[in-house]
């Protein structure tokens, strides 16, 4: 077996973009969508459904801003970059704690500014949070002479957290509203800002004063940033599918036809290719089982919330159409769950009806409708 032909070690649940490339993992090359980001705007926002790399993107990001170039060898954005410029970056991640009252957001949020206060400053840390938050953008700026990088992992979390709580859905809504205008009102000093989550919130929203933010969610030109295309899956997972077709006693057209009909279909905007869902098709390689992998970590508890509140009679999946504003806008506080089911991943785009347009839904895959059909739908 030759260096090129050497099965790789795939990251599965490894989000942290220098420990995948130090520790030799697979790395699915985006750094070219990335430099585009990054050259063409400031200020982003994407969502995804869980498990397809959000984390993993705002890590690599983050890595870029830091000037660390010696991770990105070999990989698109060496050659498209000349400049390598240290940024201060402040990443805050917020899906790692139970949010079960006010006190809590004020404690994650409290972490992750006691962090940035040991290095720029903490002359306001009496303050309340977005005041901090504000100072200690400007303080990084002041100290390095260069323009902050903010990244917001899973903005959403808190938000979906409160779903069956409107009191404490308004206080979050409240807070996070005050910290994230920070955005705007320290424009001057930021270089650039990416937000991800999974779902919207649209009626009362906490990025209601952002008009800076570009939504990239449904861009053609984004499409493939997260998740897997069916061409890096062919070249980048070449001795791994001659393994895994021999493991399960299959050819490798048969073991690309199965992969394709369990994990595939994922498609985020009107011409965006179909995406496989990573999460699935690392731990698919690991082990050499077909199985329902993203389905098994876990159901995300604001969408069984959802349809137990709403009493919906859902209508037929299949072929369900939407008009793409509607799909867009429709937030998480709405009355239809469609969107919500699109934005979460049980549902997908799967074409786009010009005439009319629409957006004609249906289920990415066997693995997702399969899974929604036995457990969510009996609600």
């Amino acid at each position: 077996m030759t260096n090129s032909d050497k099965i790789p070690k795939y990251p599965i649940g490894i989000q942290n973009f220098p420990k995948l490339r130090e520790e030799g993992y697979l790395y699915i090359d985006k750094t070219a969508l990335i430099h585009r980001l990054v050259s063409t705007g400031g200020y982003y926002f994407l969502s995804r459904p869980r498990r397809f790399g959000k984390s993993l993107l705002l890590s690599t990001i983050e890595a870029y801003f830091q000037g660390r170039r010696e991770l990105f060898t070999d990989l698109a954005i060496d050659s498209l970059t000349t400049e390598w410029d240290a940024h201060p970056v402040l990443h805050l991640a917020l899906n790692g704690r139970q949010y079960a009252d006010t006190d809590s957001l004020i404690k994650e949020l409290n972490r992750h500014l006691e962090i940035w206060e040991a290095t720029y400053g903490d002359e306001k840390a009496d303050r309340d949070v977005e005041e901090r938050f504000g100072y200690i953008i400007r303080r990084a700026y002041q100290r390095t002479g260069r323009k902050v990088v903010i990244l917001v992992d899973e903005y959403d979390t808190p938000l979906l957290h409160a779903y069956s709580n409107p009191g404490l859905a308004s206080n979050y809504r409240a807070i996070l509203k005050a910290f994230y205008g920070n955005l705007k009102t320290c424009d001057q000093y930021i270089k650039f800002a990416m937000l991800t989550g999974v779902a919207r919130f649209s009626k009362v929203s906490i990025f209601s004063d952002l008009n800076n933010l570009n939504d990239i969610s449904f861009e053609d030109a984004y499409s493939a940033i997260c998740g897997i295309t069916d061409t890096e899956l062919r070249e980048q997972f070449r001795p791994g599918l001659q393994q895994l077709a021999d493991s399960l006693n299959l050819d490798l057209d048969g073991v690309l036809h199965q992969l394709r009909c369990r994990y595939d279909g994922y498609r985020f905007s009107a011409r965006g290719t179909d995406i496989y869902n990573p999460f699935s098709l690392m731990n698919v390689f690991r082990s050499h089982r077909l199985t329902d992998y993203w389905f098994e970590t876990g159901t995300p508890t604001f969408v069984v919330n959802m349809l137990r509140r709403g009493q919906w009679r859902l209508p037929d999946l299949e072929g369900y159409r939407i008009r793409p504003t509607t799909l867009a806008m429709a937030g998480v506080e709405g009355d239809d769950p469609i969107p919500v089911l699109y934005q979460s991943g049980y549902l997908t785009i799967k074409s786009y009806d010009s005439q009319f347009n629409k957006y004609i839904l249906g289920y990415p895959n066997s693995e997702v409708r399969q899974s929604f059909l036995e457990f969510l739908l009996p609600y």
